[in-house]
Protein backbone atom coordinates (compact mmCIF):
# COMPACT_ATOMS: atom_id res chain seq x y z
CA UNK A 1 0.00 0.00 0.00
CA UNK A 2 2.60 2.38 1.07
CA UNK A 3 4.08 1.84 -2.64
CA UNK A 4 1.35 3.09 -3.96
CA UNK A 5 0.98 6.05 -6.34
CA UNK A 6 -1.70 8.46 -4.51
CA UNK A 7 -4.94 9.08 -6.00
CA UNK A 8 -4.14 13.21 -6.16
CA UNK A 9 -0.80 11.83 -8.26
CA UNK A 10 -2.69 9.60 -10.48
CA UNK A 11 -5.45 12.70 -10.89
CA UNK A 12 -3.04 15.47 -11.72
CA UNK A 13 -0.90 12.97 -14.43
CA UNK A 14 -4.35 12.52 -16.27
CA UNK A 15 -5.28 16.46 -15.69
CA UNK A 16 -1.95 17.16 -17.63
CA UNK A 17 -2.52 14.76 -20.23
CA UNK A 18 -6.06 16.25 -20.98
CA UNK A 19 -4.95 19.28 -20.89
CA UNK A 20 -2.15 18.72 -23.42
CA UNK A 21 -4.67 17.12 -26.30
CA UNK A 22 -7.96 19.23 -25.64
CA UNK A 23 -8.37 21.97 -27.73
CA UNK A 24 -8.20 25.76 -26.11
CA UNK A 25 -12.14 26.75 -26.36
CA UNK A 26 -12.88 23.81 -24.59
CA UNK A 27 -10.36 23.83 -22.15
CA UNK A 28 -11.36 27.54 -21.34
CA UNK A 29 -15.13 26.34 -21.01
CA UNK A 30 -14.45 23.85 -18.64
CA UNK A 31 -12.21 26.49 -16.75
CA UNK A 32 -14.63 28.92 -16.73
CA UNK A 33 -17.51 26.50 -15.37
CA UNK A 34 -15.49 25.77 -12.55
CA UNK A 35 -15.09 29.40 -12.06
CA UNK A 36 -18.41 30.12 -11.94
CA UNK A 37 -19.66 26.91 -9.60
CA UNK A 38 -16.96 28.03 -7.11
CA UNK A 39 -17.90 31.83 -7.33
CA UNK A 40 -21.86 30.33 -6.78
CA UNK A 41 -20.71 29.33 -3.12
CA UNK A 42 -21.87 25.74 -3.63
CA UNK A 43 -18.82 24.35 -1.18
CA UNK A 44 -19.55 26.50 1.78
CA UNK A 45 -23.42 25.50 1.62
CA UNK A 46 -22.81 21.82 1.32
CA UNK A 47 -23.60 20.09 4.52
CA UNK A 48 -20.12 20.07 6.52
CA UNK A 49 -18.48 18.84 9.69
CA UNK A 50 -20.97 18.83 12.96
CA UNK A 51 -24.20 18.33 10.38
CA UNK A 52 -26.37 15.03 11.17
CA UNK A 53 -27.63 12.90 8.22
CA UNK A 54 -30.65 10.16 9.03
CA UNK A 55 -33.05 9.06 7.04
CA UNK A 56 -31.28 8.35 3.97
CA UNK A 57 -32.09 4.92 1.61
CA UNK A 58 -30.80 4.37 -1.90
CA UNK A 59 -30.67 1.27 -4.47
CA UNK A 60 -27.97 -0.25 -5.56
CA UNK A 61 -26.60 -1.42 -8.07
CA UNK A 62 -28.91 -4.35 -8.09
CA UNK A 63 -31.82 -2.29 -7.16
CA UNK A 64 -31.84 -3.24 -3.25
CA UNK A 65 -32.40 -0.51 -0.85
CA UNK A 66 -29.77 0.39 1.03
CA UNK A 67 -29.95 2.15 4.28
CA UNK A 68 -27.27 4.82 5.03
CA UNK A 69 -28.91 4.66 9.15
CA UNK A 70 -28.94 0.93 9.36
CA UNK A 71 -25.22 0.91 8.00
CA UNK A 72 -24.45 3.05 10.59
CA UNK A 73 -24.98 1.00 13.31
CA UNK A 74 -22.00 -1.40 12.91
CA UNK A 75 -19.39 1.77 12.66
CA UNK A 76 -18.14 4.89 10.18
CA UNK A 77 -19.65 5.34 7.00
CA UNK A 78 -17.54 7.16 4.29
CA UNK A 79 -20.18 8.59 1.36
CA UNK A 80 -18.32 9.20 -1.38
CA UNK A 81 -20.50 11.51 -4.08
CA UNK A 82 -19.33 10.95 -7.69
CA UNK A 83 -20.75 11.93 -11.05
CA UNK A 84 -20.78 8.91 -13.32
CA UNK A 85 -18.80 6.50 -14.52
CA UNK A 86 -18.14 8.73 -17.70
CA UNK A 87 -16.11 10.60 -15.82
CA UNK A 88 -12.60 9.60 -15.82
CA UNK A 89 -11.74 11.32 -12.75
CA UNK A 90 -14.35 9.38 -10.64
CA UNK A 91 -13.47 5.91 -12.26
CA UNK A 92 -9.66 6.82 -10.78
CA UNK A 93 -11.13 7.67 -7.85
CA UNK A 94 -13.28 4.51 -7.79
CA UNK A 95 -10.34 2.19 -7.81
CA UNK A 96 -8.43 4.17 -5.36
CA UNK A 97 -10.77 3.09 -2.95
CA UNK A 98 -10.59 -0.41 -4.01
CA UNK A 99 -7.32 -0.68 -3.02
CA UNK A 100 -7.90 0.65 0.45
CA UNK A 101 -10.96 -1.88 1.33
CA UNK A 102 -9.01 -4.36 3.84
CA UNK A 103 -7.67 -0.89 5.62
CA UNK A 104 -11.54 -0.56 5.67
CA UNK A 105 -12.79 -3.67 6.97
CA UNK A 106 -10.15 -3.98 9.84
CA UNK A 107 -11.32 -0.21 11.19
CA UNK A 108 -15.23 -1.11 10.73
CA UNK A 109 -15.93 1.32 8.60
CA UNK A 110 -18.09 0.82 5.44
CA UNK A 111 -17.97 2.49 2.47
CA UNK A 112 -20.78 3.62 -0.37
CA UNK A 113 -20.19 5.34 -3.54
CA UNK A 114 -23.13 7.33 -4.65
CA UNK A 115 -24.06 8.78 -7.87
CA UNK A 116 -27.25 9.55 -10.06
CA UNK A 117 -26.73 6.89 -12.78
CA UNK A 118 -29.48 4.48 -12.54
CA UNK A 119 -28.88 1.32 -10.97
CA UNK A 120 -28.07 -0.46 -14.29
CA UNK A 121 -25.54 2.59 -15.29
CA UNK A 122 -24.42 2.16 -11.66
CA UNK A 123 -23.49 -1.98 -12.02
CA UNK A 124 -21.92 -1.45 -15.23
CA UNK A 125 -19.60 1.18 -13.35
CA UNK A 126 -19.24 -1.65 -10.50
CA UNK A 127 -18.47 -4.26 -12.77
CA UNK A 128 -16.33 -1.80 -15.41
CA UNK A 129 -13.54 -1.05 -12.64
CA UNK A 130 -13.95 -3.78 -10.83
CA UNK A 131 -15.17 -2.61 -7.64
CA UNK A 132 -16.05 -4.79 -4.07
CA UNK A 133 -18.03 -2.21 -2.40
CA UNK A 134 -21.41 -0.99 -2.67
CA UNK A 135 -22.54 1.70 -5.33
CA UNK A 136 -25.85 3.03 -5.15
CA UNK A 137 -27.80 4.94 -7.30
CA UNK A 138 -29.15 8.94 -6.53
CA UNK A 139 -31.17 9.18 -9.87
CA UNK A 140 -34.24 11.39 -8.10
CA UNK A 141 -31.01 13.25 -6.84
CA UNK A 142 -32.34 12.75 -2.70
CA UNK A 143 -28.98 12.40 -1.71
CA UNK A 144 -27.21 15.60 -3.78
CA UNK A 145 -29.84 17.33 -2.59
CA UNK A 146 -29.84 16.31 0.93
CA UNK A 147 -26.31 17.12 1.13
CA UNK A 148 -26.28 20.27 -1.00
CA UNK A 149 -23.93 19.52 -3.76
CA UNK A 150 -26.35 19.51 -6.82
CA UNK A 151 -25.71 21.88 -9.79
CA UNK A 152 -27.29 22.58 -13.44
CA UNK A 153 -24.76 22.22 -15.91
CA UNK A 154 -24.86 25.53 -18.49
CA UNK A 155 -26.13 25.79 -21.65
CA UNK A 156 -22.60 25.72 -23.03
CA UNK A 157 -21.50 22.28 -21.07
CA UNK A 158 -24.45 20.46 -22.02
CA UNK A 159 -23.97 21.77 -25.64
CA UNK A 160 -20.73 20.00 -25.10
CA UNK A 161 -21.93 16.97 -23.28
CA UNK A 162 -24.56 16.19 -25.86
CA UNK A 163 -21.77 16.19 -28.80
CA UNK A 164 -19.05 13.60 -26.85
CA UNK A 165 -21.93 11.34 -26.43
CA UNK A 166 -22.76 12.35 -22.46
CA UNK A 167 -26.75 12.33 -22.46
CA UNK A 168 -27.06 12.56 -18.55
CA UNK A 169 -30.83 13.19 -18.64
CA UNK A 170 -30.89 8.96 -20.21
CA UNK A 171 -27.51 7.76 -18.35
CA UNK A 172 -29.43 9.46 -15.23
CA UNK A 173 -32.66 8.23 -16.11
CA UNK A 174 -34.20 11.42 -14.75
CA UNK A 175 -34.61 13.73 -17.45
CA UNK A 176 -32.34 16.51 -15.82
CA UNK A 177 -28.87 17.71 -16.43
CA UNK A 178 -27.83 18.25 -12.80
CA UNK A 179 -24.70 16.21 -11.51
CA UNK A 180 -23.22 16.36 -7.98
CA UNK A 181 -19.99 18.39 -7.38
CA UNK A 182 -17.53 15.42 -6.26
CA UNK A 183 -17.99 15.54 -2.41
CA UNK A 184 -16.79 12.51 0.78
CA UNK A 185 -17.98 12.73 3.78
CA UNK A 186 -17.28 10.33 7.00
CA UNK A 187 -20.30 10.26 9.05
CA UNK A 188 -20.27 8.20 12.88
CA UNK A 189 -22.68 6.18 14.32
CA UNK A 190 -24.72 9.01 15.46
CA UNK A 191 -24.46 9.84 11.88
CA UNK A 192 -23.17 13.27 12.32
CA UNK A 193 -20.64 14.28 9.54
CA UNK A 194 -16.98 14.35 10.92
CA UNK A 195 -14.82 15.11 7.70
CA UNK A 196 -15.95 16.47 4.51
CA UNK A 197 -14.17 17.12 1.13
CA UNK A 198 -16.13 19.16 -0.99
CA UNK A 199 -15.21 20.40 -4.26
CA UNK A 200 -16.31 22.02 -7.08
CA UNK A 201 -13.36 21.30 -9.31
CA UNK A 202 -14.53 18.09 -10.70
CA UNK A 203 -10.75 17.21 -11.03
CA UNK A 204 -10.03 17.06 -7.52
CA UNK A 205 -11.10 14.56 -4.96
CA UNK A 206 -10.62 13.47 -1.05
CA UNK A 207 -7.22 11.65 -0.68
CA UNK A 208 -7.93 8.45 1.13
CA UNK A 209 -5.56 8.16 3.47
CA UNK A 210 -6.77 11.71 4.63
CA UNK A 211 -10.39 9.93 4.89
CA UNK A 212 -8.74 6.93 6.64
CA UNK A 213 -7.32 9.14 8.87
CA UNK A 214 -10.73 10.46 10.18
CA UNK A 215 -12.23 7.21 9.99
CA UNK A 216 -9.05 6.59 12.78
CA UNK A 217 -9.87 9.65 14.66
CA UNK A 218 -13.40 8.51 15.44
CA UNK A 219 -12.44 4.87 16.34
CA UNK A 220 -10.07 6.59 19.14
CA UNK A 221 -12.76 8.50 20.48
Amino acid sequence: MQNQESLSAQLAEYKAGFISRAPAERLAMMEGAISDLKISGIESSAKKVGDRISGLSLPDASGKIVSVDQLIVSGPVIAIFYRGGWCPYCNLELRAWQSHLDELKKLGATLVAISPQTPDNSLSTKEKNEIAFTVLSDSDLVATNLFGIAFTLSPELVELYGKIGNNLPEVNGNGKWILPIPATFVMDQGGVIQYAHVEADYRDRAEPSDVLDAVKAIKSR
